[in-house]
């Protein structure tokens, strides 16, 4: 690209799925989260893919697909379950809606 040419810079939103156009953007986007909770733990505790799958009770390769963030096919539940096999306390809080309808979403403390 030459000093002459332009180019439009687009913002996207918080939530890369919806800019993508993904009808089940906000379930991807906590899948995503989900995943990289799993890739952080596996890291910090130093464990290799064939021990995390051990640990997990899972392949070595759907935890490597996991922590590539390729996790279709594998549940927000399954996640869930895996961040707690981590050793991650997994806290689901169910309040009063604010709106009409609900929302659901995830803090990493």
């Amino acid at each position: 690209m030459n000093a002459t040419e332009k180019f439009t810079v687009e913002t996207g939103s918080i939530n890369v799925y919806a800019d993508l156009g993904y009808a089940d953007s906000a379930e991807m986007q906590r899948k995503s989260q989900l995943a990289g909770e799993i890739a952080r733990a596996i890291k910090a505790r130093r464990l290799t893919q064939e021990d995390a799958a051990a640990l997990l009770g899972i392949d070595q390769s759907k935890v490597s697909r996991i922590t590539r963030g390729q996790f279709r096919g594998v549940s927000e539940a399954k996640l869930l379950e895996l961040v707690a096999k981590l050793g991650r306390d997994v806290k689901i809080v169910i309040g009063p809606q604010r709106r009409r309808t609900g929302k659901i979403e995830l803090e990493f403390a």
